[in-house]
């Protein structure tokens, strides 16, 4: 049978076009409304070309090639289950409103696609591009919804709606068209720079000069998720027995990491959204009254007697300790495995510890040998990091290091003593200072 005597292909090419004009932009409103009839708590529209968005575009395209056009949208969280020091019951908040709002964002797509718009939903949040170390996202949302208008972001690091504040959760949908009006972000930022987040961090991740420590966060907070996860799987390999075993992994925690796998993952803390007064829908207790708010959703996770997880040697071990001697605080091992040159140097921003490099000024030339070939420049100076291509200025430490040792180092699998006495890595000014530097990046 010929191709174009084919029923399908007859009866395709029969049935009316319901395929776009596609010089006719869509209309802003009606894609907003039509995000609104899906359940969608609000929508914003951003269009591909958006400065802001540049360092995205590659990601986004990865997805659908064909995007023009952003729809933001945002789900709203019942905010009494997120407040409650009850882990199990904020978790099933989260999840619940994921699927959700990926329902939404679904529903969104199908009734675009049947008009014969093309579209695609991007995933909020579950499943994640889960191949660490990286990126375990593709389409940034947050980042989207800001330039969108559906808020800013806040001392937590997470996006403030103006109305419904912290608690939301979002989604792109990546449209094949353009509209006829785009959103710009708002004027203002919904943050009261109240620093209740900052006060309620059990492991001083939030700092109250807006900076974040991010390892501190991940160590903790996404303890029963992906990256961590290999640290159980070590012990599991290294352990002898089962004693030896739960001197890494109590019985706790064991039961922790099944649930994750059984069920989903779940949050050790999201108390900085949790205490969060901003947004319209939100602000009205504490402004009425500021310390009965501290004392009923602030305090209750300070006061709550938990596990926190830190790595040895970080800002956060000696936060928990000293703000927190109630709660029982474990040492645990650095688990993400770094691959390359390149990777170890983007993660230094988020493993650098001020705290550790109090006192501290002093610059670093590196260079790395072999197949990774690369020179740096990093400075450490009144408790703030700078890494710079090349070598930059005059050096206080030059570091030579053969790049594939260096890497096996860092993940526990070759000894720094080593390295030196067979001159893989070569240290050229003080070892002091040295020493120093890896003092600010724990694990």
């Amino acid at each position: 049978m010929k191709i174009d005597t084919h029923p399908t292909v007859l009866k395709v090419k029969n049935a009316p076009r319901k395929q776009k004009d596609a010089g006719t932009p869509l209309s802003a409103q009606w894609l907003k409304d039509l995000a609104r009839k899906h359940g969608a708590g609000d929508a914003g529209l951003v269009e591909i070309d958006r400065p802001e968005l540049a360092d995205q575009l590659d990601y986004i395209r990865q997805v659908f090639p064909e995007t023009r056009t952003l729809l933001s949208i945002c789900s709203r969280m019942n905010r009494e289950p997120v407040r409650s020091p009850v882990r199990s019951v904020a978790n099933q908040e989260f999840h619940t409103v994921y699927d959700e709002v990926n329902e939404v964002a679904r529903a969104i797509v199908t009734e675009l696609s049947d008009l014969g718009i093309p579209a695609c939903n991007a995933v909020a949040a579950f499943p994640m591009e889960a191949q660490l170390p990286g990126r375990t996202w593709t389409v940034a949302h947050k980042p989207i919804a800001v330039a969108a208008g559906l808020g800013k972001m806040g001392l937590h690091r997470s996006v403030i709606h103006p109305r419904f504040g912290s608690f939301i959760l979002l989604d792109t949908i990546l449209i094949g068209a353009d509209a006829d009006a785009y959103d710009q972000p708002i004027d203002y930022n919904p943050c009261l720079e109240c620093k209740l987040c900052v006060a309620a961090c059990p492991v001083g991740a939030l700092k109250p000069d807006g900076r974040f420590d991010f390892l501190s966060c991940y160590t903790h907070n996404y303890r029963d998720f992906l990256g961590n996860f290999s640290d159980f799987v070590g012990a599991v390999v290294e352990s002898r027995d089962m004693a030896s075993y739960r001197e890494r992994f109590t019985d706790g925690e064991t039961t922790s990491m099944w649930q994750s796998l059984s069920f989903k993952p779940g949050y050790k803390a999201a108390y900085c959204l949790a205490v969060c007064p901003a947004g319209e829908d939100v602000i009205n207790p504490f402004l009425e009254d500021r310390p009965d708010y501290v004392s009923n959703v602030v305090k209750p996770f300070q006061e709550k007697e938990e596990t926190l997880f830190v790595l040895p040697g970080s800002d956060a071990e000696d936060y928990a300790r000293r703000r927190y001697p109630h709660k029982t605080v474990k040492k645990v091992r650095q688990s993400i495995a770094v691959t390359s040159v390149a990777g170890f140097l983007a993660r230094l921003p988020l493993g650098f510890q001020p705290g550790r490099s109090k006192g501290l000024s002093a610059t670093y030339h590196w260079t790395f040998t072999g197949e990774d070939e690369t020179c740096v420049t990093i400075r450490i100076d009144k408790q703030r990091l700078t890494v710079d291509a090349g070598h930059q200025g005059e050096a206080d430490v030059k570091v030579t290091a053969d790049a594939k040792t260096w890497i096996k180092i860092l993940n526990r699998e070759y000894r720094m003593i080593n390295a030196i006495v067979l001159r893989k890595v070569r240290v050229k000014g003080s070892m002091g200072l040295f020493r120093a530097f890896g003092r600010c990046f724990p694990g």
